[in-house]
């Protein structure tokens, strides 16, 4: 725990993914909500088939995922997102002609149930 995944469509290709990860993990493991860097396992998905809507418009997405263990505030969720989101906004490709939407949420994994393990 932590987890981040951020999908992303094919038509934002190339997206700097390398240098996303090292400043999302940055902006992330900076709120007090993170005892501990290590902790924070991220990743992006690239989505080779999809669409956004049904207008043959040229249209492009990315969501962030960031999964938590439960207990965080209404407001600290609020705050990890919007940490997520400015990363995405700043860095993610705008190609010309193309609506790119972008969406982040944050998910409460059930700590009766999580298994994690150093090994």
């Amino acid at each position: 725990m932590p987890h981040l995944i951020v999908e992303y469509s094919q038509n934002l290709a190339p997206f700097p993914e390398a240098e996303a990860l090292s400043e999302l993990n940055a902006a992330v493991t900076a709120s007090p909500e993170i005892a501990d860097e290590a902790d924070l396992k991220s990743r992006f998905v690239l989505a080779d088939s999809f669409e956004v809507g049904t207008a043959p418009a040229q249209r492009a997405f990315m969501h962030a995922q960031l999964r938590l263990l439960s207990g965080r505030s209404p407001e600290a969720k609020k705050d990890l997102s919007e940490r997520v989101a400015g990363v995405l906004r700043r860095l993610a490709p705008k190609p010309a002609g193309v609506m790119v939407q972008l969406s982040v949420e944050v998910v409460d994994m059930d700590r009766g149930s999580y298994v994690k393990e150093r090994l």
